[in-house]
């Protein structure tokens, strides 16, 4: 579809850690950027992003890939769709080409995926309009006030409390019910095949341009859990998806604003009171990657979360992602009791709206809720309050912002401004502030046969080296079919090699989280002698080798000669001797 040449043009004008940082918070570390994982949940960074190879690595997850591979995963597309993307940021303009066999699997696939799901919203809405199972949901939204109107904006559906419902629909379609497992909204036992979601009113989750990417199930009693969302799948990560943002869009546009919520019910009111700029995170908190995907569509941001100690909390960690994502944010406070959806059952929407404009900002906000909790009456009072202040005054960037704030704290302390500083100084350092602890990364699978396949990838010399020994001879597995991949790569392109491009060849999602982290772990290679390295790997494996031939040994001194495993093991013994003899 898409150019060779036309790829490679958007790949050299495009920097990964400018693509990476539109979704994740990313800060300097050594010749790297690292930020949190966007797609797992982690507290310490393990995100890897190097400029120079232009490559990321999650070295919790084992994610990795280039800018490409990036945005395909996090936004939920395929190839041709993210080359586009990134095109129209360079304003680079592209025509179509043929899709190589791996891009048009993968893009098949894709649709496959978007397929189910929009066989799974179809089945469910028509449980909830026209199913005698629908009748209790249909009720209950009567009950709540959701009209026709609302449901179809939604897409509203109801999860019949039967095993295998939606596992005969998807069947019937000729769904391969494989996917659907990869999906989420189908799982698989000893005794078969069933529906993950049953007697729950279903929200689909969408995805900026629309598309069903995932869906939320909600009781209609007061059984235990209430929510019970799809889980990670290759078109929906949590962590990086905010939803109703396809809803908010047009108002978001008008308006550089967006006000986020907890609840689907609280989106849902706001939504039907004519408040149209709302989204809400899907049963997770909010992450730094949401920060980034609200900086992307707005210019200021609202926070409206319950009044309770999880809210108020919520809402200072809001507070922390939008000050290092350098949003304007504020915090919208309801009468003591109430959520949006309570709110809007007695008020107007314009009373909303005036709630809204009486906003604080969110550091003002953060700062007299904590001296209304613990009143500044004793020193040890107000040096605990300076101690929880500081951490995050720390992330204000404008400087007449925290000028102007470092006297208001001061005057309400009854401090001078002497003290905070000298408070400040002495400070904890924040999370996000704690350098990088290189130590803390995980440690690879196998130290040797890494070094090896990164002197074979950067130095020419030694690559002749290796050959001459023998691939076979020093690598095994996946780091010998990696060595052999690099290798084609590197013999038939020219003296300058793109590594990101080298990314893109290597499919096998195992060997693409391999290359990825040698990428980025290659500092310790910088003006090193390659033959004192390569020297030491190689007596290394072969005392790896040795090792093995004899735990070897020792297994078949107590197997019957006669086995299958005998054979097997026999035949490992002899091959690691043979290549051993090699070394």
């Amino acid at each position: 579809m898409i150019p060779e040449e036309k790829v490679r043009e958007v790949a050299e004008r495009i920097s990964i850690v400018e693509v990476i940082s539109d979704y994740v918070p990313l800060r300097r570390a050594g010749a790297n950027f690292l930020g949190l994982c966007p797609f797992h949940g982690e507290k310490t960074p393990s995100f890897n992003v190097s400029p120079a190879r232009e490559i990321f690595h999650c070295f919790g997850c084992g994610t990795g890939g280039n800018a490409f591979s990036f945005i395909m995963k996090i936004e939920g597309i395929s190839f041709p769709e993210a080359v586009k993307l990134l095109a129209r940021k360079t304003g680079i303009e592209i025509e179509d080409r043929q899709l190589t066999p791996t891009e048009k699997k993968a893009q098949d696939e894709h649709s496959q995926f978007l397929r189910i799901n929009d066989l799974t919203t179809s089945y469910y809405r028509s449980i909830l309009q026209h199913g005698q199972e629908g009748e209790a949901a249909r009720q209950y939204l009567t009950d709540r006030a959701v009209g026709e109107d609302i449901t179809e904006a939604y897409r509203l559906g109801f999860a019949p409390d039967r095993r295998d419902g939606l596992v005969k629909h998807l069947k019937n379609n000729g769904i391969d019910l494989n996917l659907a497992l990869k999906l989420g909204v189908l799982r698989k036992s000893e005794s078969g095949w069933y529906d993950l979601f049953r007697n729950r009113l279903i929200f689909p989750i969408k995805d900026a341009r629309g598309h069903v990417i995932a869906f939320a199930g909600r009781v209609l009693d007061t059984s235990l859990p209430k929510y019970i969302n799809s889980p990670e799948s290759p078109l929906y990560h949590k962590s990086s998806v905010l939803f109703g943002l396809d809803m908010a869009l047009p108002s978001v546009r008008t308006g550089n604003a967006i006000i986020i919520v907890e609840g689907y019910f609280d989106h849902l009111a706001l939504y039907r009171a004519g408040v149209q700029n709302v989204v809400a995170t899907c049963g997770t908190a909010l992450t730094g990657t949401h920060a980034g995907l609200i900086k992307r569509h707005a210019e200021r941001v609202y926070t409206l979360f319950d009044s309770d100690i999880a809210g108020r909390k919520a809402t200072v960690k809001s507070m922390e992602l939008f000050l290092e994502q350098r949003i304007p944010a504020y915090v919208i406070s309801l009468p003591s009791g109430d959520d949006p959806d309570s709110f809007l059952k007695e008020h107007t929407a314009e009373e909303f709206i005036s709630l809204k404009d009486k906003a604080r900002p969110a550091f003002e906000y953060f700062v007299r809720s904590l001296l209304a909790e613990s009143p500044p009456d004793s020193v040890d009072s107000k040096v605990r309050t300076i101690d929880e202040i500081v951490p995050r005054f720390r992330k204000i960037a404008d400087s007449v912002e925290r000028d102007l704030y470092e006297k208001e704290i001061c005057r309400l302390l009854g401090i001078t401004t002497h003290a905070f500083r000298k408070r400040m100084g002495g400070g904890k350092l924040s999370s996000q502030e704690v350098p990088a602890d290189k130590d803390k990364t995980e440690q690879p699978a196998d130290n040797v046969q890494e070094t090896l396949l990164a002197l074979l990838l950067y130095y020419p010399e030694a690559r002749v080296k290796i050959v001459q020994t023998g691939l076979d001879n020093i690598f095994n597995d996946d780091y010998l079919e990696l060595a052999r991949t690099a290798l084609d790569y590197l013999s038939d392109s020219s003296d300058t090699h793109d590594f990101s491009q080298l990314a893109e060849i290597v499919e096998k999602p195992e060997l693409k989280s391999l290359f990825s982290k040698i990428m980025v772990s290659d500092q310790y290679l910088a003006d090193i002698e390659w033959r004192a390295v390569f020297d030491q790997c190689t007596r290394s494996h072969e005392k790896k080798q040795l090792s093995s031939i004899k735990e070897i040994a020792a297994r078949l001194a107590v197997l019957d000669q006669g086995s299958e495993e005998y054979a097997l093991l026999l035949k490992q013994a002899d091959a690691l001797r043979t290549r051993k003899s090699k070394l």
